[in-house]
């Protein structure tokens, strides 16, 4: 586990938009956990994942965040073919247990493992609720998340943040016109 703790607005989405929210802003300025293997290993440790946090595995997050990024909404046939693209370095393996069936993740090379993880649980947010993987209606953020919300109409990637943002821009507004 890392000594330096996570710095980023939002965590504990899905582990797909989790490392597309590596990258967020900061009173105007873009923000990147994964410059170094330091953030990965924040990385890793936050989302409980037992990987080297060599510069490699670093190589292959940051080739999957490009290719969600490039997925997550829009399904172009490039964003479509790079997240393939990532998902070739791994495999499901069927397996029985005492417990009853499992799956096991497969990689020829490890340091893909927590790129195809998360390449992979894109998969599964796509086939659970394609819906509910969602931008940050906030004009200045860049964060997802993945609308748990009853109802469906989660807007923002927090209410504490950028809600609260809206809501006073709204209210300044209306202050302004009076």
């Amino acid at each position: 586990m890392s000594a330096v703790s996570d710095p980023r607005p939002l965590t504990g989405e899905p582990l797909a938009l989790d490392l597309l929210n590596t990258r967020w802003n900061r009173e105007g300025v873009t923000q990147d956990l994964l410059t170094d293997t330091e953030g990965l290993a924040v990385w890793l440790a936050a989302n409980g994942l037992e990987y080297e946090p060599d510069v490699r595995t670093l190589r292959h997050l940051h080739q999957a965040r490009d290719a969600l990024g490039a997925a997550v909404g829009g399904h172009s046939e490039e964003g479509v073919a790079l997240v393939d693209a990532v998902l070739e370095h791994g495999r499901i393996r069927a397996g029985l247990t005492v417990k009853g069936p499992v799956e096991r993740a497969e990689f020829a090379d490890a340091s893909w493992g927590p790129a195809w993880l998360a390449a992979r649980n894109y998969l599964e947010l796509l086939a659970t609720a394609p819906d509910r993987i969602r931008s940050c209606a906030h004009e200045a953020c860049v964060l997802h998340f993945f609308d748990t919300s009853r109802n469906g109409t989660r807007r923002w990637c927090s209410m504490a943040a950028c809600g609260n943002r809206a809501k006073a821009s709204r209210h300044y507004a209306r202050s302004k016109d009076v």
